[in-house]
């Protein structure tokens, strides 16, 4: 008998600049174990992170499948860029591919906020989906589905500065809250006018300093909402099987 969706089994992993977070999650993206997570290395080149996320998927069992999201420009689990890790090592970097080698099983890799966006929009109209972290990451959604990644936090946002150097965590730093929530609001103002959304999700670890009020249809969520994307990542998928016979974590 051929297994169903009902039976994915995720092994959810968040990739970030200072934690790599991971959950196993089912079809649905309800949580089957509790988070754990490691610190990034450093340098947060492929070897060292591939072998950070083995250290951490020892944790998890019962998986079939295995989504990541990755804190730069994805397209088909192959990274282009990671500019808030070890930029040039990545370049065409299939970590797809390198973790099914690696886990024995199916991996999809995409965009962090791409994957924070399918665990917390609601599916309804244009959204977008904002983090706060190291870097600044976008994702947009239109009736649930993903629009090409943009990667936003590159852009310029002034004469001098991408909202990565803008409002990503140098600046919270440099610049004191009540500086980098005066350039949230100025950011948040420009995104409103460029897209037009109907919702918009503010997640990452800098939400929380966000200290003036938002409008009716901006919601903040955790990362731990945003991880639940992984299940959706394989929504598509009828018959979990493995790559290889068994896993072979070293």
């Amino acid at each position: 008998m051929s297994e169903t969706s009902s039976q994915l089994k995720v092994l959810s992993i968040d990739i970030g600049g200072s934690h790599i977070k991971a959950t196993v999650l089912d079809s649905k993206g309800a949580l089957l174990m509790e988070y754990s997570k490691v610190e990034t290395p450093q340098p947060a080149n492929p070897d060292n992170v591939v072998k950070a996320i083995k250290k951490l998927a020892k944790l998890f069992s019962g998986y079939n499948k295995i989504s990541v999201g990755f804190p730069g420009y994805v397209r088909d689990s192959i990274v282009k860029t990671a500019p808030n890790l070890d930029n040039e090592a990545w370049k065409n970097f299939n970590l797809g591919k390198k973790l099914e080698e690696e886990l024995g099983y199916p991996a999809r890799v995409v965009n962090d906020a791409d994957m924070q966006g399918l665990g917390v929009v609601s599916g309804k109209g244009l959204e977008l989906v904002l983090t706060l972290g190291t870097g600044f990451g976008t994702a947009v959604l239109l009736d649930g589905k993903l629009l090409p990644h943009l990667e936003i936090g590159q852009s310029p946002i002034t004469r001098h500065n991408t909202y990565d150097a803008y409002i990503g965590d140098k600046a919270f730093d440099a610049e004191g809250k009540k500086k980098w929530n005066e350039r949230m609001e100025k950011v948040l103002k420009v995104l409103k006018t460029l897209f037009n959304y109907d919702y918009l999700y503010i997640g990452g670890g800098n939400a929380r300093e966000l200290t003036f009020k938002l409008d009716k249809n901006v919601k903040l969520v955790t990362n731990q909402d945003g991880i639940k994307g992984g299940a959706r990542l394989w929504a598509d998928e009828k018959t979990p099987t493995p790559v290889v016979p068994s896993s072979t974590i070293k």
